[in-house]
C-alpha cells in the first residue's frame, strides 16, 4: 500500500514530489504484472487508476509471466546481507514508540513523515529491530553492531526527536511509557509472536491502561464537581 498522503496544495512542489513518488512505485508493480495496488489517500485512487489502464492491457496481466526472473530455494532460505543502517534502526524505534503510544490512546494507526502508519508497519519494525539484535547485524554506516545497549541507547535519541510531539505532561509520560514498552518487547529473548496479542495480555500495557482510566475518571469527577 502507498502509505504517503498529498498534501492539500495541489500547486504545491511537495504535492507533486508525492504524486512523482508514489507514481514511480506503483509503475515498478504495473511493471511486475500485478492487477491492482492500494493506496491510503482517497485523492490517489484516480491518478493510479490512469496509471494503470495506460499501461495494461486487458482485466489482468496473466501474461507477464517473468521469465527474466529465476528463484531459487536456497534464495529463499538465504540470510540478506547489508542495507542496515543507522537511520533505519531508528526510524523502526520511532514507529514502534508511536505505534504503542497509539495503541495506548485507543488509535490503530498514526501519521509519521507525511504517511500513515498501522499494525502492520510497526510488527515489520520491531520484528527488524529484535532480528538485527539477535544476528548481531553490523550498521552500514560504522559497523557498530546492533545490541541490546545500542538499541536502548538508540531510543533514548529518538525520545528527544519525539519530545515536541507530546504537548503536555500527560502526552510526553504517554511517550515514556511507549518507548518503554518497546524495549520491553525488542529485548526479550523470546520473540513475540504479534505485538497486538503481546500489548494486550501484557501487564505493563494493562497497568497503563488502568492508571489512564483513573486519570479520566478523576477529571471526570473533578470536572462534575466544578
Amino acid at each position: 500500500m502507498a502509505a504517503l498522503l498529498l498534501p492539500q496544495d495541489p500547486l504545491s512542489e511537495s504535492y507533486r514530489r508525492v504524486l512523482a513518488t508514489v507514481t514511480r512505485l506503483k509503475l515498478l508493480e504495473i511493471k511486475a504484472g500485478v492487477d491492482g495496488f492500494m493506496v491510503y489517500d482517497l485523492n490517489l485512487i484516480e491518478p493510479m487508476q490512469t496509471l494503470f489502464r495506460l499501461h495494461t492491457e486487458g482485466d489482468n496481466q496473466l501474461h507477464q509471466l517473468r521469465n527474466d526472473v529465476s528463484v531459487t530455494p536456497d534464495d529463499l532460505l538465504s540470510m540478506p546481507s547489508g542495507g542496515v543502517t543507522l537511520y533505519g534502526l531508528k526510524y523502526n524505534i520511532a514507529v514502534g514508540v508511536l505505534f504503542i503510544n497509539a495503541w495506548l490512546s485507543g488509535k490503530g494507526h498514526f501519521f509519521f513523515r507525511g504517511q500513515v502508519e498501522d499494525s502492520a508497519t510497526a510488527e515489520i519494525s520491531r520484528s527488524q529491530v529484535w532480528q538485527w539484535i539477535r544476528h548481531q547485524t553490523q550498521l552500514e554506516d560504522d559497523s557498530r553492531v546492533v545490541s541490546r545497549r545500542l538499541v536502548t541507547d538508540l531510543s533514548r535519541e529518538v525520545m528527544v526527536e519525539l519530545s515536541t510531539l507530546g504537548h503536555n505532561v500527560g502526552a510526553k509520560q504517554g511517550l515514556h511509557t511507549a518507548a518503554d514498552m518497546l524495549l520491553e518487547v525488542v529485548l526479550k529473548r523470546d520473540f513475540p509472536e504479534f505485538i497486538t496479542t503481546y500489548l494486550n495480555q501484557d501487564h505493563t500495557f494493562l497497568s497503563s491502561q488502568s492508571s489512564a482510566q483513573v486519570e479520566a475518571q478523576h477529571r471526570h469527577t473533578h470536572q462534575s464537581k466544578l
